[in-house]
């Protein structure tokens, strides 16, 4: 595909659209900072950055860039982990910063329209406040936008019960590739209308449109949690637990798991002191919640009984909500620390969560094989293993070549187990040329040509996924 760069002339025309003050060019102050998003050190720089304050401006920018054949690039908090949001062929880059209002929680029908812009928790504590929930809660929630969550279909720890963004979007307004402005479905909670065009969106990564209004559904908000953490000797033995704690009937709100070394580094990080007996090898980290706490009490009695089967130190229960937030600070922190320490690759991988124990293992030989080290924690309840791969003491030839025969054979081991090779954090740039490990080429071509039916001219976020 062959692009046009940003004349001056339609340059003038985005001024007309969005206003001056929004409009930044490479002498702008806060013009870098779009080069770049939370993966690794990557830089792609665009021509400009249009801050857009409503979807018919979106949709005005995107028919120029349309008719012009300029590459368009959505972005939203750039926290992404998979360079979904660099600018790879130059171009726009359309920030949604701005369109981050609350529209409307609709109590009776537990129901909440919003902007993309919107921080993920800032929802959660607007919903609560009516007694509502929003469960998806990624780690970078503090700061991630709603509308990436959806381009990505963010998990977090809550999935393990409650399901990923994609279980909570009804109906969703797109400015198309074309600059076309369409609502994806309808505000119901059944919908049998033509092919589902709104699921279809969420986690397309920017590629088939920029997201401007979601609507969302709610639940009820469960007033009542458990918080344990459970120290084994076995980070394997920790790993072969999960699938037995839903064996017997539980579904905890939260199941993380965190090897020994990522707890070392969040705690370091973090300058808080952590209980870590010499030995122990991982935590799990296990949240019950509910509304009744006498059911909880029993439901942790039931989940003792079953971990004195294992071999683990002495299980503590965060009794007071200061020691509940310290632990999910760890857990949350995890990236943060790892990226603290090192150069790193993180890989999503994800796995029926009753082959984590292989796929554990496997990390761990294929790190002796290539001569890496890992440093792994993630949902274990989902089966969702994020493997942190640090440089230490690679040479920049292992880092930059060997290393990708590495991850190669890390996916390969993951579909071998009946997984794939990204659970939350998407395709992107990053993972591109795995693609074809986890996908045939029968799923490929169907993908691509849903891709050109969308976007004829290919400007919207090119260089991404395929």
């Amino acid at each position: 595909m062959t692009f046009s760069p940003v004349s001056d002339t339609v340059l003038n025309q985005f001024t007309q659209i969005v206003g001056e003050k929004f409009v930044l060019i490479a002498s702008h102050e806060d013009f870098a900072r779009h080069a770049s998003d939370e993966t690794e050190d990557l830089k792609f720089f665009p021509e400009v950055v249009l801050k857009p304050a409503n979807a018919e401006e979106i949709a005005e920018i995107v028919k120029l860039c349309h008719q012009n054949f300029i590459p368009v690039t959505p972005r939203g908090a750039g926290t992404g982990l998979s360079g979904g949001a660099l600018p790879v062929h130059k171009g726009v880059v359309i920030s949604t910063e701005r369109l981050n209002k609350i529209l409307e929680i609709d109590e009776r029908n537990l129901q909440a329209t919003v902007e993309p812009g919107v921080i993920n928790e800032a929802f959660q504590m607007a919903v609560q406040e009516k007694g509502l929930f929003y469960p998806p809660d990624p780690a970078s929630k503090g700061s991630c936008f709603l509308g990436g969550n959806l381009s990505e279909s963010s998990g977090g720890p809550k999935a393990v019960k409650y399901g990923v963004t994609k279980d909570y979007v009804l109906n969703i307004q797109v400015v198309l590739p074309t600059g076309e402005l369409i609502w994806t479905g309808a505000n119901v909670l059944k919908n049998a209308t033509g092919y589902n065009l709104t699921q279809l969106m969420i986690g397309s990564e920017g590629t088939l449109g920029i997201i401007t209004k979601i609507v969302f559904r709610l639940i009820p908000f469960p007033t009542k949690n458990l918080l344990l953490r459970v120290p084994f000797y076995s980070a394997e033995e920790a790993c072969a637990a999960v699938s037995q704690i839903f064996r017997i009937g539980l579904v905890p709100s939260g199941l993380e798991f965190m090897e020994r070394e990522a707890i070392e580094w969040a705690s370091r990080y973090l300058n808080i002191e952590t209980d870590l007996p010499e030995g122990i090898e991982a935590h799990l980290l296990i949240e019950l919640d509910g509304n009744d706490l006498d059911v909880l009490y029993k439901e942790a009695e039931t989940l003792y009984e079953l971990l004195q089967n294992y071999n683990i130190g002495e299980i503590l229960l965060a009794d007071n909500e200061a020691q509940k937030n310290e632990l999910w600070k760890l857990r949350r922190n995890a990236s943060h620390a790892v990226k603290h320490n090192s150069v790193y690759k993180e890989e999503d991988t994800v796995v029926p969560r009753a082959e984590l124990p292989k796929l554990l293992h496997g990390v761990k030989e294929i790190g002796r094989k290539y001569g890496f080290k890992s440093v792994c924690y993630g949902h274990a309840g989902d089966g969702n293993l994020h493997v942190n791969i640090v440089k230490a003491d690679m040479s920049d030839d292992d880092w930059n070549y060997k290393l990708t025969d590495g991850i190669k054979e890390l996916f390969e081991l993951c579909v071998k187990l009946g997984g794939t090779i990204s659970g939350e954090h998407g395709i992107g740039l990053v993972q591109k040329p795995y693609i074809g490990i986890a996908l045939g080429e029968t799923q490929l071509n169907l993908m691509r040509g849903i891709k050109n039916v969308f976007d004829p001219h290919g400007i919207m976020n090119p260089g991404k996924i395929f």
